[in-house]
């Protein structure tokens, strides 16, 4: 059984900051690829940043320069912090991990999200 919570979200005023956590639990025997996406109401949901286990990076064009995430000590848990938020980054923010889990092929699993409302 592996789990994957979000914490960090809130309501917070354009050019605030917020940083969002993530940790996965359970049966783990290793984490590969994290990254968060976000949903915004009526939209798809898409990737804003994913961080293998080594260096690799990703970021979506839309938060280059105003996000970064990164790997805690522990390799089960990502952060993404949040600078210079617009009202366009409302949504709800889902945290995702490539997991390879006890007697479990790798696959990807997902958080609940945690709602992040940026006003004007």
């Amino acid at each position: 059984q592996v789990q994957l919570v979000e914490s960090g979200g809130g309501l917070v005023q354009a050019g605030s900051s917020l940083r969002l956590s993530c940790a996965a639990s359970g049966s783990i025997f290793s984490v590969n690829v994290m990254g968060w996406y976000r949903q915004a109401p009526g939209k798809q949901r898409e990737l804003v940043a994913t961080i293998n286990s080594g260096t690799k990076i990703n970021y979506a064009d839309s938060v280059k320069g105003r996000f970064t995430i990164s790997r805690g000590t522990a390799r089960n848990t990502v952060y993404l912090q949040m600078n210079s938020l617009k009202p366009e980054d409302t949504g709800v923010y889902y945290c995702n991990a490539n997991i390879f889990a006890i007697a479990t092929p790798r696959k990807d699993y997902w958080g609940q999200g945690t709602q992040v409302t940026v006003s004007s």
